[in-house]
């Protein structure tokens, strides 16, 4: 293979390249090939991580440091048994010390896929209908609910960043408008159990005088008490 256009000096220096000039042997030739194709090298350390990418047509190196806000071992562990979620910023550009790249944020949730039996790592804007399709398919109103938080929780984000950078607010709606699209589709199939509690409350205030209406009331209430209260046993650990 012709390196002689590579950054190679760069890439010694962060061991993506032997002293020999080939690579290392923590990558397989798939992830070789496609790191000359311009896909993304990452690499985890507990909460920081880093990403190496070739550009210019491979004649330079873009090196980018990330710090997450848990520790990863942590978050996989975790994650067996419960949908987490993490948010990653950048800290600088290690190409350019002098002016360092503008933050970027993201939000991302590590879910166990049950078809593969492996924990997988969603940009919840990316890949934001294949984890609103995974969150749901676990029919868990638990982890439903938790997920429109997160959701919420990324848009009031979005809307901050498109104040803090107006020019380039089009790309940010862009994305505030694929979460919307989420949160709308949560809600589309979806009430928590207090908000139906609540409900069920004001029933009974308005029916109180009528006897029958009353009987009703509260067999639904102790239904979704029984309902509520079977969401929230321990999960087993399963498989």
């Amino acid at each position: 293979m012709n390196n002689t256009t590579l950054p190679t000096d760069d890439l010694k220096k962060y061991g993506i390249i032997e002293a020999d000039n080939s690579f290392s042997k923590k990558l397989s030739a798939d992830d070789i090939q496609k790191f000359l194709q311009g896909y993304t090298i990452v690499a985890d350390n507990n909460k920081s991580r880093i990403t190496f990418r070739l550009t210019d047509n491979n004649t330079q190196l873009n090196v980018n440091l990330y710090e997450r806000d848990k520790n990863l071992s942590e978050v996989l562990e975790k994650s067996k048994h419960k949908i987490q979620y993490s948010d990653t910023s950048s800290q600088y550009n290690f190409n350019d010390e002098k002016n360092n790249a503008r933050p970027s944020w993201t939000k991302t949730a590590f879910i166990f896929d049950e078809k593969t039996k492996s924990i997988i790592e969603l940009n919840m804007i990316k890949d934001s209908k294949l984890l609103t399709e995974m969150v749901l398919e676990k029919q868990n109103p638990e982890e439903t609910f938790r997920y429109k938080n997160e959701l919420e929780k990324l848009k009031l984000k979005l809307l901050e960043k498109i104040s803090q950078y107006p020019e380039i607010a089009k790309e940010i709606t862009i994305d505030l408008n694929i979460v919307d699209n989420e949160i709308n589709a949560v809600n589309s199939i979806f009430r928590p159990a207090k908000q139906m509690q609540k409900e069920g409350k004001d029933d009974i205030q308005l029916n109180v005088n009528d006897p029958d209406m009353y009987e009703d009331v509260n067999q639904q209430r102790e239904e979704e008490q029984e309902q509520e209260e079977k969401w929230h046993r321990p999960k087993g650990r399963g498989r």
